[in-house]
């Protein structure tokens, strides 16, 4: 219990952040998942399966969790017998996934009623960072709890950002979502508008690299994803960026703003849902542009 970390989903990004965790804390770590495969790889890197979030709960002084969205973040850990209620005093619960701002608060609320710390620290950028280790992370929590649950993050990520109090974190990474589905939406459109007019989008995207347009977006999924037409099953899929872009537009609505870009991004993954690449890359939604 002093030094055991918990690991709750290890599906696309949760596997190799956990397997970063367990190769670079020099802590014994234990994993729960649904799923058998990716707990059976972990298993091979020196994991303890765990055998239900109970034996998680029971033997982790840190529990982080690594889930679709706020549903499932809601499902597991709220009620009567969902995971806060297991939780005893001086355990840290870090939430790695991305999930609404309101209920990180309400979770951090809880947390506390039992002695329980707690901090969000949602991830960005891609598969093959969470496997290099090399993960933006963005948390918010107390002064206290973030010096606490650091060194774990700086096994999954480079970046590791204080944003602020609890739900700064996922403020933070919805908007940092926001932005980019919109910056995918402009590359996809670029790449059409050039062909339309007889461009090679190769020569189009080489060259915004070397301008005022080049962006993290660009580099990644326009020349990885966009520009080949490389959009597989089982990374970040449209269905995920519509629910991380529903998480934005509720915080526009609190606030007031009608986001104009935002809501074009949003009909044009609706959009590539409806033509049928709801499990694909989300970059995918190029294939629906001017069609």
């Amino acid at each position: 219990m002093a030094e055991a970390i918990g690991f709750i989903g290890v599906g696309v990004m949760g596997e190799p952040m956990c397997a970063n965790i367990r190769a670079k804390s020099g802590r014994p770590v234990m994993a729960f998942d649904l799923s058998a495969e990716p707990l059976e790889r972990l298993k091979a890197k020196g994991v303890v399966i765990a055998a239900s979030v109970d034996e998680i709960a029971a033997n982790c002084a840190d529990i982080l969790l690594s889930l679709p969205g706020g549903r499932q973040v809601e499902d597991l850990c709220l009620g009567d017998e969902g995971l806060v209620a297991k939780l005893r005093e001086g355990q840290c619960l870090v939430d790695a996934s991305t999930a609404p701002v309101a209920l990180a608060r309400r979770l951090e609320a809880l947390c506390a009623e039992r002695g329980v710390l707690f901090a969000d620290a949602p991830v960005a950028r891609t598969r093959q960072a969470a496997i290099d280790g090399t993960l933006a992370i963005m948390v918010g929590a107390s002064d206290a709890v973030f010096d606490r649950v650091k060194p774990i993050l700086d096994c999954c990520g480079e970046e590791i950002v204080h944003c602020g109090a609890a739900g700064a974190g996922q403020a933070v990474k919805i908007l940092n979502n926001m932005v980019l589905f919109q910056t995918v939406v402009a590359l996809s459109e670029a790449r059409r508008i050039a062909e339309g007019n007889g461009i090679d989008p190769q020569v189009v995207f080489e060259t915004l690299q070397k301008g005022s347009a080049d962006s993290f977006a660009l580099r990644n999924h326009g020349m990885k994803a966009i520009l080949p037409g490389v959009f597989p099953e089982k990374a970040f899929p449209v269905t995920y960026a519509q629910k991380d872009l529903s998480y934005a537009l509720e915080m526009a609505a609190d606030a007031g703003i009608e986001p104009l870009g935002a809501n074009a991004a949003r009909a044009m993954l609706e959009r590539a849902e409806k033509a049928g690449f709801g499990g694909n890359y989300f970059p995918a939604l190029v294939e629906t542009v001017g069609k």
